[in-house]
């Protein structure tokens, strides 16, 4: 599959389900623990410092990470798989008459009780394949742009960042901050934890983190759009300041064809979430 240039990104998509303003330059680094945060200085050198066992230390991403986020990254897409196939439906009422209409033409049609009652799996079914098609479009496009060069993407161009979090050594969480000239804002991307290492509040660190970059470099406001299902995703974004400032309820995901069938099994919002820093 041919993706765009690096100007022409895939849209951002979000998993966060955690709950839980140090000023600094881009290369500051964070060091955190469940109660407390501090920022790397001559004062306190994180060298020096003995970080407790369940600390969570926020950097910047290094070339050694790339493997480890794509992992996060990927894994952190695919559970979006079963959330948009069945979660998603209850935020489509529209969807789900047609579903019971064509449940209601096939007795009709067929006047099989049997076959009927098989309806509503098969639809599941066909909804549970496209959304399996699509988000696997999806991820091959964004493994074959900005996630596969970091560097490129994020920690060269000016106004942008990547940074993970790491615990005991090991990258948890990632998240992205990508600078937009054209309205002074810079937008949270590409946040995703370990889903092993959740529940620890470690999302909302990386969603602060990001916020801090904004203010030390004078965006006017953070932006993030997201597909999330889940409640906790928004009660996250909302936890950190965002207010929903649109929704696009017939989004179209990188990768999708738009065939009427994929119409038919396939539907996304798309919320747009906007926290203002300042005014212009």
């Amino acid at each position: 599959m041919h993706c765009a240039s690096p100007k022409m990104v895939c849209e951002t998509k979000i998993v966060a389900d955690e709950h839980d303003t140090i000023p600094g330059t881009k290369k500051d680094s964070i060091i955190v623990s469940s109660s407390q945060m501090w920022t790397s200085s001559a004062a306190l050198n994180p060298v020096e410092e003995i970080v407790k066992k369940d600390a969570v230390y926020i950097r910047e991403f290094e070339q050694a990470d790339h493997v480890e986020v794509r992992r996060i990254f990927y894994e952190g897409i695919m559970e979006r798989i079963p959330n948009t196939a069945f979660r998603g439906l209850k935020h489509q009422p529209q969807t789900k008459f047609l579903y019971a209409l064509l449940t209601l033409m096939c007795f009709v049609v067929t006047k099989s009780l049997a076959l009927t009652c098989c309806m509503p799996f098969v639809l599941m079914g066909a909804r549970y394949y496209y959304s399996w098609k699509v988000i696997h479009s999806y991820l091959d496009c964004a493994l074959h742009t900005d996630m596969a060069d970091i560097d490129a993407y994020y920690m060269k161009p000016t106004g942008s960042c990547f940074w993970v979090a790491v615990l005991e050594g090991q990258v948890v969480g990632i998240v992205a901050a990508q600078g937009r000239e054209d309205d002074n804002t810079v937008e949270l991307r590409r946040m995703s934890v370990d889903s092993r290492f959740r529940g620890k509040g470690i999302a909302k660190l990386l969603g602060r983190r990001v916020l801090e970059f904004a203010v030390v470099n004078n965006y006017a406001a953070v932006v993030l759009g997201t597909t999330a299902v889940k409640l906790a995703a928004h009660k996250l974004y909302e936890s950190l300041g965002f207010r929903r400032s649109g929704e696009n309820k017939d989004y179209k995901l990188p990768g999708m064809c738009r065939s009427p069938l994929e119409r038919l099994f396939f539907q996304m919002r798309y919320l747009h979430y906007r926290l203002q820093l300042r005014e212009e």
